[in-house]
């Protein structure tokens, strides 16, 4: 029944789940700053590829989850861009360091089982200065909110692919080396959702020269 409901019904939830425009809205400032080489890490059915600037013309991407494939491919069938695509998981990357100039994640570090090795990943794999462009759904400020969403993760996990919805996304970031900007960071509330998933951060990261 698990692999039944990964396979055939989660895949349009969470296509419809990221398309929904209290959401969607965000992507494109978000995406904004991308240039260089730029990586995807969670590319799902790949709600960000109509959002990237013109100017990005390749596009690398990480998804280990082949059941999503099939709804991305009707997006990537449409792009004038060259997607090239890595079925693999973002903990262990097979790209040398110091790789990318950009790499990008978005409603992905929320389903990644070891998220600090896929952070210490993305630190490694970036150029020096190089930058992390993040939107995330994570911890609440709020306690009354945070208490629900640490009691509701363990079910989150079973119908969401994996979903916490209690990670501290900055915390983690920095925790892998990587310095917000204090400039291009926000945090705030999605309109008209429940606050147990609609707490979300978005910003860039920089791996710091030297």
């Amino acid at each position: 029944m698990t692999s039944f409901y990964r396979r055939y019904i989660l895949p349009p939830l969470l296509d419809r789940a990221m398309s929904d425009r209290r959401i969607s809205r965000y992507r494109r400032p978000v995406l904004a700053p991308a240039s260089g080489r730029v990586l995807e890490i969670g590319f799902g059915t790949g709600a960000n590829l109509s959002h990237y600037p013109e100017s990005v013309r390749q596009l690398e991407i990480v998804e280990p989850d082949t059941a999503l494939h099939a709804r991305a491919q009707r997006r990537l069938a449409k792009t004038s861009r060259q997607v090239i695509v890595h079925a693999l998981s973002a903990e262990q990357l097979p790209f040398d360091t110091g790789s990318f100039d950009t790499v990008v994640s978005t409603f992905t570090l929320c389903s990644i089982p070891d998220v600090a090795s896929a952070l210490r990943e993305i630190h490694r794999v970036l150029k020096p200065g190089g930058q992390f462009l993040f939107l995330e759904h994570g911890l609440s400020p709020e306690e009354g909110v945070a208490r629900w969403q640490h009691r509701l993760t363990p079910l989150q996990k079973v119908i969401g692919g994996g979903c916490h919805l209690d990670r501290p996304m900055r915390s983690l970031i920095e925790q892998a080396g990587l310095t917000v900007q204090s400039s291009d960071y926000d945090e705030r509330y999605a309109p008209k959702l429940p606050k147990i998933v609609a707490w979300l951060t978005s910003g860039v990261a920089k791996k710091t020269v030297g």
